[in-house]
């Protein structure tokens, strides 16, 4: 297979799914061509210089989207977040998606890798139909296809501006209650299996995946960022009223979490595929608690 022909075109590369894939696949060696929205961007500069060939490119732009997967085999789908005061604006992201599947038929590319999110029981209170409606898309085309559902990502920790989510003034405040085990997953894993994806197209073709790495109460969470770190964390639920007043989406994810609901991805069956899946503890040890610490310490 030429270079040309094997060349995979990553979406959402200057983001976090993106990003780490388009990393990984170009340390496998793997020809790719990043979508970005601004070549000149510190991330885009980062990815051309790690190897990756740069495509100007938005998904909402179908015309940017054609000549981008032009001469690709495979392509990477991240469609832009659709979230705004509102909560999610399943029509715009459902549009974004379902434009970019119907460019990469069109193009004639084998594989398409759909990274969404992780199910979780009613889905339609919650956000997800977006997502699920881009799967069915692609679902109904003729390209190989694999469909990962990452949970909760481990690399949220780090975050600064989400409305739930990492560490301020030492408090992790979250949804979830304290004495339930939630499952999170690395970023970098949710690149390992495209890289296998990739690899194997066979293999992995017609799979929905949902993919975690470990599952533990924010507690217990909250006590290893502490003692790995050396600076005091500690976790705290957000009352109902609080969820509430974050829309309707926020406050069903709160009020299902307390019903025993959530994500279920089999993590032993998972290791077997990907034996070095890592745990919260690995992934603290190999970059979270190095990137932790500065914001922490601030």
């Amino acid at each position: 297979m030429s270079a040309l022909n094997d060349l995979i075109l990553v979406t959402g590369a200057t983001g976090q799914q993106g990003g780490a894939t388009a990393r990984r696949l170009l340390a496998a060696g793997r020809p790719v061509r990043a979508l970005v929205r601004d070549p000149e961007s510190a991330a885009a500069q980062e990815l051309a210089a790690a190897g990756a060939e740069l495509a100007r490119g938005d998904f909402d732009d179908p015309e940017t989207l054609t000549a981008a997967l032009s001469g690709a085999r495979a392509v990477f789908v991240v469609p832009p977040a659709a979230f705004g005061p509102h909560g999610w604006d399943i029509e715009l992201e459902a549009r974004r998606g379902v434009d970019l599947v119907t460019a990469a038929q069109a193009a004639g590319l084998d594989q398409i890798i759909f990274t969404g999110i992780a199910s979780f029981d009613r889905e339609d209170s919650w956000g997800a139909n977006g997502k699920r409606r881009i799967e069915e898309a692609i679902q109904a085309g003729d390209l190989h296809w694999t469909i990962l559902r990452p949970v909760r990502f481990m690399e949220n920790y780090l975050a600064q501006a989400l409305v739930v989510d990492g560490i301020h003034d030492g408090a992790h405040r979250h949804l979830f209650p304290a004495d339930r085990p939630i499952q999170m997953v690395a970023v970098a894993d949710i690149a390992e299996f495209a890289l296998l994806a990739f690899t194997d197209p066979e293999r992995f073709h017609g799979h929905v995946i949902e993919l975690a790495g470990d599952a533990l109460t924010m507690v217990a969470a909250a006590t290893e960022i502490s003692s790995v770190t050396g600076h005091p964390v500690h976790y705290e639920e957000i009352p109902e009223a609080e969820a509430s007043a974050l829309g309707e989406s926020i406050v069903n994810v709160w009020r299902m979490s307390r019903e025993g609901r959530g994500w279920h991805a089999g993590i032993p069956a998972l290791r077997e595929i990907h034996p070095g899946l890592r745990t919260f503890d690995a992934w603290l040890a190999e970059t979270g608690a190095a990137q932790l610490k500065p914001l922490l310490a601030g």
